[in-house]
């Protein structure tokens, strides 16, 4: 079984295909298996990584809370690359994922060609940071208490989850398995170090205007968690685009891989070809209660983005 040395833990990962590089970097409720479309799909024409995120089996699972966090995250995905010999690469992130493709972007500026960052932006927005806060402690502990058997037919029912039940109930049952064979030490030890304490990414606004690399947003317009906080990543990023998937919840790699696929394999071909928004204007975004404004983009507020040496 394959594995890469990242800071206090290995992490096992499959790849498949060739050509370019994709890194697939999986969800919080997840693992690489649900990946398996994109896999698939993208191996064709790509060389294709996925990987356990340390606390998800086969990868370790550190017994100690302090081998978790945000930076962790991030810093995992250059183990990857550096374990693999990848120079650079295309990233593709789903939630807790694709935080950590963005923060990888910001910490390791050129490292990543392109980023698909889908579902994020959960407990991000100002309004729910208290309410976030309060749900991930509890969450956390109840990954001890009741197990992970009972505690994913609980998130599997969750408003942002049970679409995938009503569009496809063989995918939805293989969710609840694959969640209910997680490490219940893991899962509590990244919910209440990596989740719960990482920055808001409203936080982060100086710091992603400065990011540069293409990025595809993608969200579901039920996963209400995560809209705002998509049309304020649209209106900060420079050379982002935002794709709304209609009537889908949070893990639209589940819910829609065919329509996910479409959208990556669009952007990341215009990436390649180097046409992804050549010679656009800068348009900004702005989410604001009862709508939307777009308008022109001026000068932005910046501040220094701090670069990180990859990890050894």
């Amino acid at each position: 079984m394959p594995y890469v040395e990242a800071a206090g833990a290995k992490l096992h990962f499959e790849e498949c295909g060739q050509g370019y590089p994709i890194i697939f970097i999986h969800e919080f409720a997840s693992d690489l298996r649900g990946w398996e479309n994109q896999l698939r799909h993208f191996s064709r024409g790509y060389r294709c990584i996925a990987y356990n995120a340390r606390g998800y089996p086969p990868s370790d699972v550190p017994e100690d809370a302090a081998s978790y966090g945000w930076e962790f995250a991030a810093d995992d995905v250059g183990a990857v690359m550096w374990g693999l010999k990848i120079e650079r690469a295309h990233l593709v992130g789903s939630s807790m994922g694709g935080y950590a493709a963005l923060q990888f972007g910001l910490r390791y500026p050129g490292k990543a060609s392109a980023i698909v960052a889908a579902g994020v932006g959960s407990g991000s927005h100002p309004s729910e940071r208290a309410s976030w806060l309060r749900e991930t402690s509890v969450l956390s502990r109840t990954f001890i208490d009741h197990g992970m058997v009972s505690t994913a037919r609980r998130l599997a029912r969750g408003p942002a989850r049970i679409q995938l039940k009503y569009k496809d109930r063989e995918s939805w049952r293989e969710f609840v398995a694959r969640l209910g064979q997680s490490s219940a030490v893991g899962m509590s030890n990244t919910m209440a170090h990596c989740q719960a304490l990482r920055p808001s990414l409203h936080d982060l606004r100086d710091q992603l205007s400065e990011l540069t690399v293409p990025v595809l947003l993608a969200v579901g317009d039920e996963d209400v968690r995560c809209l705002d906080t998509n049309l304020m990543l649209k209106s900060t990023l420079r050379n982002a685009g935002l794709w709304i998937c209609p009537n889908t919840g949070h893990a639209i790699n589940l819910e829609e891989p065919l329509a996910l696929n479409t959208q990556i394999e669009s952007f990341l071909g215009a990436v390649d070809c180097g046409s992804w928004r050549r010679g656009f204007p800068g348009i900004g975004i702005t989410a604001h209660q009862g709508g939307v404004d777009a308008h022109v983009e001026t000068n932005r507020p910046s501040r220094p983005i701090t670069k990180h040496p990859m990890p050894t």
